[in-house]
């Protein structure tokens, strides 16, 4: 079997040094991952030091790598990359990234691939970030569910702590793998205002930066994020002014929070038998939402 992965040489000092992971696949809402990729390699000096295999790895059927067509005849081609990266934060502090597609396979060998870098390297922790859309308002700050062993960041950061079973995903399983390895980890889900999460919202890129820099100490550039999160919310708040019915949906969350029951309201219960699925998870959601209404004076 073809190896799963290709350690490059580097002249630079990668021993002991904290692991921030972002891979897509699983969830994206407010297209957070890819806007916290497109940020850190656009600021940040970045340097490959793994590359992990597509083809044991990609099925390039569902993501189609792509080829770039000039007239009569293939230009390029530009295969998806899933590596390890060493980088340097705003104030010159190197840390590990993880980046890239999550693996459509062998995610058992994937997974103890990465421990065993881990190990490699002496990581010092394990960070993560990814985001899920939820009933949550604009208004508010971009809800945040923590995972992981760091009890500290849990008590001060998560809002939302539900217990239910979930769909897998690469990131969770890593957690688990290192964690059990006795490894510090920490993970941030973005709760996503649900009717904007197919925009970019860049009010969660922001706040997934700053949640890295409290488990990390990591200094990241953040005036290009914070002017455009300025700029979209003014575009929100401008559609609400002509969209009636999206008015009386943000007011009736707002109202949620103004009566204590914002996000640790948990609308998806714990199951009894099977874990629910992507239907039975929405339905939910529609079910909470349409309770919500019903408690709103103002919905009759």
């Amino acid at each position: 079997m073809a190896e799963l992965f290709r350690v490059y040489e580097s002249e630079n000092d990668i021993q002991g040094l904290p692991l921030i992971a972002m891979l897509s696949g699983f969830t994206d809402s407010g297209q957070t991952i890819s806007q916290l990729s497109e940020h850190l390699f656009a600021h940040l000096d970045t340097e490959l030091i793994v590359r992990f295999t597509n083809d044991e790895l990609l099925d390039y059927r569902s993501r189609r790598p792509l080829l770039y067509f000039e007239k009569d005849h293939i230009e390029s081609y530009e295969p998806p990359v899933l590596g390890l990266y060493l980088a340097h934060d705003e104030a010159g502090s190197p840390f590990l990234l993880l980046e890239g597609y999550e693996p459509d396979f062998r995610w058992d060998a994937f997974s103890d691939a990465v421990a065993d870098l881990v190990a490699k390297f002496e990581v010092s922790s394990f960070t993560w970030v990814h985001s899920i859309p939820f009933p949550i308002p604009h208004t508010r700050p971009v809800g945040i569910t923590v995972s992981g062993n760091r009890a500290d960041l849990v008590e001060r950061f998560s809002e939302w702590k539900p217990q239910t079973q979930v769909p897998g995903n690469v990131i969770h399983l890593l957690e688990y793998k290192l964690g059990q390895r006795g490894l510090t980890t920490t993970g941030f889900v973005l709760l996503v205002p649900h009717y904007l999460a197919d925009n970019e919202v860049p009010a969660a890129a922001l706040s997934g930066l700053e949640l890295i820099t409290a488990a990390t100490g990591l200094v990241f550039p953040t005036d290009e994020i914070r002017e455009r999160a300025v700029k979209f919310e003014a575009k929100v708040n401008a559609q609400l002014e002509e969209n009636a019915e999206l008015a009386k949906l943000v007011a009736t969350l707002e109202q949620s929070y103004s009566s204590g029951t914002g996000p640790s309201r948990s609308p998806i219960g714990k199951p009894q038998v099977a874990p629910p699925n992507a239907d039975q998870i929405a339905e939910e959601l529609e079910k909470y939402l349409a309770n919500m209404s019903k408690d709103d004076p103002g919905s009759e």
